[in-house]
């Protein structure tokens, strides 16, 4: 199962990165280039514990729908989502918050394992790892650039 783990530092306090990183608005201003939009679930907002999230987003050209699900939440230090149905088999996505000298660190570690056994393990090692962390980096930078900017949509 590959596990992606990322680190961004943030000049903004840490209250405001967790909530920034769980806001639905702006989660799709951090994932433009996939074209992500809410179907169904909470559409706005602030994500909590226990609330579920559908999305839509185009990756490899294809259109694809993914509902996720908060499990965890301890304000502002941290809060898990899984996917409850998608294109991967499973995944869990934990963003953990620190403060650090006058901002926040934000560590991401996603956990995924790919559908269709070997196969899937195969895509992994061709593109699907390198993908998902670009992905994660690119989201990372995106909330980056709105916390210190200070932007809320």
């Amino acid at each position: 199962m590959p596990v992606i783990k990322h680190t961004t530092y943030m000049e903004a306090p840490i209250n405001k990165c967790f909530d920034f990183a769980r806001d639905v608005e702006i989660h799709t201003k951090t994932t433009r280039n996939t074209n992500e939009k809410t179907v169904a679930g909470v559409t706005k907002g602030l994500l909590n514990c226990g609330e579920s999230i559908t999305w839509e987003a185009t990756h490899f050209c294809v259109k694809q729908r993914l509902t996720a699900k908060i499990i965890e939440m301890n304000g502002p230090y941290k809060f898990v989502d899984v996917m409850v149905r998608g294109a991967f088999h499973s995944f869990t996505h934990t963003h953990e918050f620190e403060e650090l000298g006058t901002g926040t660190l934000m560590k991401d570690t996603f956990e995924y394992k790919s559908p269709f056994g070997l196969v899937g393990k195969i895509a992994d090692k061709l593109f699907l790892e390198k993908y998902m962390k670009n992905f994660i980096v690119t989201r990372a930078n995106e909330l980056k650039k709105i916390a210190e900017m200070g932007e809320r949509c």
